[in-house]
This record gives structure tokens, sequence and C-alpha cells, in this order.
């Protein structure tokens, strides 16, 4: 049975294994197929990754609204700008979406911004409830918290197994970014 246009879902991809942002790339090429509309927002990543100038020659709009790893890799930010960084890309997320065009939405690292304590868990459960109602979303990353798991109609868990930065690996430029 096909889905109803009037309803979307919730999908969740979590764990500690690569391929979350890789899944939700997925969808948004299978939403693509079907002719949605779609928007991906990072939360923590500020670089262009490889997938971003592909994603929107097939027409997704694709945010890097983050700040960067937070207190890890180098980071010398203050915590306070990545919290005002998530909190603005919470907001820019709620004015886009508000026109009812979108079918899917990627919150990418929304799991981390909120287990990191970037926004809060209220604030993205608020958004969810508030959405139009034929809005799919699709929350990424690590750690995602335990709200989100119960609301979500499909919850992934990616765990990783192996691993080449375990070894010393630094990531390869068009196989991991």
């Amino acid at each position: 049975m096909l889905d109803s246009p009037e309803k979307g879902s919730i999908y969740v991809f979590t764990g500690d294994g690569k391929g979350k942002t890789t899944a939700a790339i997925g969808q948004a090429v299978r939403a693509i197929g079907q002719e949605w509309q779609v928007l991906m927002v990072q939360f923590i990543k500020k670089w262009i990754s490889g997938e971003v100038p592909s994603l929107q020659k097939l027409g997704v709009e694709v945010y890097p609204m983050g700040l960067g790893f937070v207190g890890i890799m180098g980071d010398t930010l203050p915590r306070s700008d990545h919290e005002a960084a998530a909190r603005k890309a919470l907001s820019f997320v709620r004015k886009k979406v508000k026109n009812g065009s979108y079918r899917l939405l990627i919150l990418d690292e929304v799991n981390v911004a909120v287990s990191l304590g970037l926004i809060d868990v209220r604030d993205v459960l608020g958004f969810l409830k508030d959405r139009p109602p034929n809005l799919n979303v699709i929350l990424t990353g690590r750690g995602a918290p335990a709200e989100f798991v119960e609301i979500a109609d499909l919850v992934s868990e990616v765990r990783e197994v192996k691993h080449p930065f375990s070894g010393g690996v630094k990531a390869k430029r068009g196989i991991e970014y």
C-alpha cells in the first residue's frame, strides 16, 4: 500500500558507524526521483564535502550551517558560537519549510547537536510536532536522543565494525568527504 501524501514520516539514522549521512542522501536521491523538493541542513558541518555539489545539481538545497567539530580536532571556537550556530540552523529550518513545499527535510548531524547540548531536544521535538503534515524528516548523527527514537517511524543504527581511521588512515577525498 502506498503512503498517504498528507502524513510525513520521521526517520532516524544513528550509531557509531560511518554512513548515516550517506543513507540520508540515498533517500534524497529517491525523493528527487519522485519530483519532491528536498532540503538538507547540516548542523555540525561547515565545509563543502563531495556530495554537496552533486546534490545541488539534482536540485537538493543544501545548507552547511555548523561551525565544524565541537571541542575536538583543533576546534578553538567558544562553545557559545556553536550553540548560536545550531539555534540559527533550527530557526532557518522553521522558516524554510513553513510554506509546505518541501516533502523531505534532512537534519544532518542534529542528533550530535542535541547530544552535545548545542540545542535543546524539546526545541527539535517542537519543530517536528509543528512541521507541515506532508514533510518527511530524517534526523542523522551519533547519539540520537531517546525522544527521537520514540517518535520515529523508522530507526536505523549504523554500527562500526572496522574503520580505517582506527588504524591511523586519514579521511580520503572522494570516499569520505
